[in-house]
């Protein structure tokens, strides 16, 4: 009897971890994720991308999940994301609404940063207004830090909303949020990453973009990507467009 119930136990709790695993595998490949926005609530939804999704087949892409694409340009002083310029072509030949982004790096002053997503990416090109983002993943140890972070974010600002003639996005994590840019910058809208749920930031600002899962698929990327959702209607995500970079297209 005491053979039987164990060998019952093994049989179930390989089940269980069959089926962990199997969860698991789907939702770190994107098959699977925690939140799906509706359309009906969020109308506006789309991209972001970079390198890392190697060469995407923009033609393919089904134009109701990407009405618009965040696209990385620059990262720190002098970095060009080598998938830029491809990405920027193909993404306007295709009418997708498109908007460049900077990965603000914290070793690195903001005038510096500044001038290079400035040299690489045309004012008149843009649909939507420029991006930065700013988190801990993948930056600068603490060690190598500007002691005045905010300072030298805001000096990012004031140089590219000069340049621009258009109030930055700034994309970020909680983490990020919750430790450095809580009733700072109130005036540039928020594009917050939360794979878990509904972004609800801590001082009770509102968002204006959501980046609901870091690992979506879509038929024309063979890679996993980033979704993310317009808080409003598609009137007002109009309002964000730069209407004379869309009518010169």
């Amino acid at each position: 009897m005491k053979v039987k119930v164990t060998l019952y136990s093994l049989i179930v709790l390989a089940m269980i971890v069959f089926i962990c695993a199997g969860v698991y595998v789907a939702f770190m490949n994107g098959y699977i994720r925690l939140n799906y926005p509706s359309f009906k609530d969020y109308p506006v939804q789309g991209i972001d991308v970079s390198h890392h999704q190697q060469e995407i087949e923009w033609d393919k892409l089904d134009k109701k999940k990407v009405q618009f694409a965040f696209i990385k340009a620059t990262e720190g002083g002098n970095h060009k994301d080598s998938m830029f310029q491809l990405n920027w072509r193909e993404a306007r030949q295709n009418k997708i609404l498109s908007g460049a982004y900077h990965f603000f790096t914290f070793c690195k002053d903001g005038e510096e940063q500044a001038r290079n997503y400035i040299h690489y990416v045309p004012r008149d090109s843009i649909d939507l207004p420029p991006i930065v983002d700013l988190e801990y993943g993948g930056n600068c140890s603490p060690a190598n830090r500007k002691e005045d972070l905010i300072a030298e974010i805001a000096n990012y600002f004031e140089i590219i909303e000069d340049h621009y003639q258009r109030k930055v996005i700034i994309y970020t994590t909680n983490e990020f949020y919750k430790n450095y840019l809580q009733h700072q910058f109130p005036d540039n809208p928020i594009w917050i990453r939360d794979i878990i749920a509904k972004p609800n930031l801590p001082d009770g600002r509102d968002w204006l973009f959501w980046q609901f899962s870091n690992r979506g698929r879509i038929d024309g990327i063979d890679t996993p990507v980033d979704l993310n959702a317009f808080n409003g209607s598609r009137e007002e995500f109009e309002k964000l467009l730069n209407k004379k970079a869309v009518v010169s297209e």
